[in-house]
């Protein structure tokens, strides 16, 4: 049967605890296969037949207290999409300068399954429904994109705090009522915790922090600590609070990157242009950006030249050229000129709505700390209970101690086993970390790879578009008989037309010359052997040394210094007029600017670095020894596949780097494939990470981040786990009690988040 994904986007969430009690309602349901629930982002992603009930899972989820704000299936602007293992592929170019050849590139794409269905099983919820599920309860927020002090979790804590204030003050004046006063305090936030916690046991979760703090709220009132009891609930409303502003945060911070992109388009149609809703907007539609705006669509520029800053998507602070047929994003800011777009992606598809997605999905992937936190809290609430009755029960009825006091430290153990500041550690952290690399341009698919790069001992990189630029560019021009310029003139007019990457490479170095060259005469392509054609009435040929050779001969001492010129790996271009060589054009695939220092940061992290090409070794080399690291070139994809799987059988922890098109079985045996781009879908869709703006430090910065990560989170569990068990003692030892009990899980809880979102201000390597 069909697997569909529909994503619930579900308000009141913010903490583990939350996400486990939604994950128990959805997973019991008929027809659910599999959930996946996200407190940071707000999230649940159901895997589902046809036979599951939608409008039922959320009725069930609304009875435990939240609100289902909505519901997209599989292949919407809320939709969740797999991605695939592609990888990255070597532009290796012909030496033979055949101008024949086309570039393929195959993309991988999964489509999941989605959509409604129509007889009630898999609806829409209405609005009343919706309405309906919003109970009062202590994790409510109301609307997500409200002020914190204005939802509903937060009246409920202001109004319980009044009440402990009115009953503070009633039982000064009126001490005869003291002690009902405070229990008619404390039943306006308990009555609400209880309500969630009876809900949670009804679907087999009876041991949740609502019924720790249920018991231990009710036990206070019957060994007379009424005013404990009330001041324990309020102290826990806050520390909820605080705790749902802190994840709220951490949702906004990768969310807002929706307000970069513009609300409204301006559509060019028969020769006018038209102010729309940039949603409106279809692929191939035209669009007019005028300086200072930002772009409203992913697009490929049709006319005009301008600088766009592309900070927004790439975290790249130097603005970037852009001309004719160069890619543009949503969200990036035109600078210079007014430009030409056509649309490339719909609304829901952009740039931005993609990293979005993606993020959520990330946060939606739990890491193995994060799973073994989950099982261990399963065990060890349960066992906070027992160990707390034990403490109430056994020195009375061993010892003959008191019982009064006994099972008040007993209950002050309940409520110092809440387990949400430890459950809270690893998902805080990790949710801040996803959206501060993405800010950067840094993109990771959840928690597992984003713990898995902090372990990597090797990086093997691919070298065309990857630890270079993917594009040839003019080294040497070398004028025999004549100038440079002269030479270059000439070899550039029978390239007029061409866009073979090595012509325009020859028509580049021409632009940058100040060079305008007329088109050749009678031009054309010699498979394998180069381009011919006519200059003022004088035959040219331009092409591989080998073919000139055949045609013209080469002068003495000119082979020396062409092998010298393909001995530093660059592809040689021999120019003949007439009968006689007239020079030779030398292009080469630069490395980009940063790769030296790319690969000198991993160094100085201890992880060793090779590069894995189809190119020739001679190529090879003499990137790979400008960079300073191993080459292992002429490769097939299986060979880089096999040298992956070699070097992890001998220990290592590989990354895999390319530009996210070809080299699939390399990406797929490594323990970590990222891919190399600029914001397209390849680059965002495939592997397990990408870097969006092609830094090549950003490889050692992803790893940097996710050991600033790692080392947040074991502080996190340390702080969670060190308060409880200082407490612990404190309470048997009988110098603290409720109030401070719950004060150590409260201030835990919000000390740990505190410090998980320290990471959202993580700026990268300098």
């Amino acid at each position: 049967m069909e697997t569909l994904k529909t994503r619930f986007r579900i308000e009141g969430m913010d903490c583990a605890a939350c996400a486990a009690k939604i994950d128990r309602a959805a997973r019991t349901a008929p027809g659910v296969r599999d959930v996946n629930v996200s407190a940071t982002a707000g999230t649940m992603l159901l895997d589902h037949d046809d036979t599951a009930d939608l409008d039922r899972i959320a009725e069930r989820v609304g009875r435990l207290g939240y609100k289902v704000a909505g519901i997209a299936p599989a292949g919407g602007a809320e939709a969740a999409r797999p991605h695939a293992l592609d990888a990255c592929h070597d532009h290796d170019h012909d030496h033979g300068h055949d101008h024949d050849h086309g570039h393929e590139a195959e993309h991988a794409h999964d489509h999941e399954a989605g959509g409604h269905r129509h007889d009630g099983a898999g609806k829409r919820p209405t609005p009343d429904s919706e309405a309906s599920l919003a109970g009062l309860h202590g994790h409510d927020h109301g609307p997500s994109d409200g002020p914190w002090w204005a939802t509903p979790k937060a009246r409920l804590t202001f109004v319980c705090g009044l009440a402990l204030g009115a009953a503070f003050l009633l039982g000064h004046f009126v001490p005869s009522v003291e002690r009902w006063a405070f229990i008619a305090a404390m039943a306006v936030g308990l009555i609400p915790i209880a309500r969630r916690s009876f809900a949670a046991a009804r679907i087999g979760m009876p041991f949740t922090i609502e019924t720790l703090m249920t018991i231990a709220a009710v036990g206070a009132v019957f060994i007379d600590a009424s005013e404990e009891a009330a001041a324990v609930v309020f102290l826990f409303l806050v520390g909820e609070l605080l705790e749902g502003v802190a994840a709220g945060r951490a949702r906004a911070s990768i969310r807002a990157l929706a307000t970069l992109v513009p609300k409204t388009a301006l559509l060019e149609r028969d020769g006018r242009t038209t102010e729309i809703p940039a949603e409106q907007l279809e692929v191939g539609s035209t669009i007019l950006v005028r300086p200072g705006d930002r772009v409203p669509a992913d697009g490929t520029i049709l006319s005009g030249d301008t600088a766009i800053d592309e900070s927004p998507v790439t975290g790249e602070s130097v603005p970037r050229r852009k001309g004719v047929d160069d890619p543009v994003f949503a969200g990036t800011i035109n600078q210079d000129a007014a430009i030409r777009v056509s649309v490339t992606a719909a609304a829901q598809d952009n740039t931005i709505a993609r990293i979005i997605r993606l993020v959520e999905e990330a946060q939606e992937s739990k890491a193995p700390t994060e799973r073994f936190i989950d099982s261990f809290s399963r065990y060890y609430t349960p066992a906070v209970m027992a160990v707390a009755a034990l403490i109430a029960v056994v020195p009375p009825l061993v010892a003959g101690a008191g019982w009064g006091e006994w099972v008040y430290k007993g209950l002050a153990v309940l409520l110092i086993g809440c387990p949400c500041a430890l459950v809270i550690s690893t998902p805080a952290a990790i949710a801040a970390s996803l959206s501060a690399g993405a800010r950067r341009g840094m993109l990771m698919k959840g928690g597992a790879v984003l713990e898995s790069l902090g372990r990597i001992t090797r990086v093997a990189f691919d070298k065309t578009g990857t630890l270079t630029a993917g594009k040839p560019v003019v080294t040497d021009v070398v004028g025999v008989g004549r100038s440079e310029d002269e030479a270059l003139r000439l070899a550039a007019a029978l390239e007029v037309g061409s866009s073979h990457p090595l012509a325009l490479a020859i028509l580049g170095e021409a632009r940058k010359r100040n060079i305008d060259p007329v088109s050749a005469e009678n031009a054309r392509a010699l498979g394998g052997e180069g381009v011919v054609g006519a200059v003022d009435g004088v035959e040219l040929f331009l092409g591989s040394p080998q073919a000139a050779a055949r045609r013209a001969g080469l002068p003495d001492g000119l082979e020396a210094g062409i092998a010298a010129l393909n001995d530093a790996g660059k592809t040689v271009s021999v120019l003949i007029a007439g009968d006689a060589v007239a020079g030779l054009v030398a292009m080469r695939d630069e490395p980009r600017a940063d790769a030296a220092d790319g690969i000198r940061a991993l160094n100085e992290l201890g992880i060793g670095s090779v590069m894995l090409t189809g190119d020739n070794r001679r190529t090879a080399a003499a990137i790979a020894a400008g960079l300073g690291m191993e080459p292992r070139a002429e490769l097939l994809p299986q060979d880089k596949q096999r040298i992956v799987g070699e070097m992890r059988a001998a220990g290592e922890r590989v990354a895999k780097v390319g530009d996210g098109i070809n080299d699939a079985p390399a990406l797929a045996a490594a323990d970590v494939g990222i891919a190399m781009g600029g914001g397209t879908d390849v680059a965002l869709e495939t592997a397990d990470a990408a870097v969006l703006n092609g830094r090549v430090g950003d490889v050692a910065g992803m790893v940097l981040l996710s050991r600033a990560t790692m080392a947040n989170i074991r502080q996190n569990i340390t702080i969670a786990l060190g308060l409880k068990a200082v407490f612990l003692v404190t309470t048997v030892l009988g110098i603290t009690g409720l109030w401070p009990a719950i004060l150590a899980d409260t201030g835990a809880t919000v000390l740990v988040t505190a410090n998980a979102m320290r990471l959202l201000a993580w700026k990268g390597p300098n």
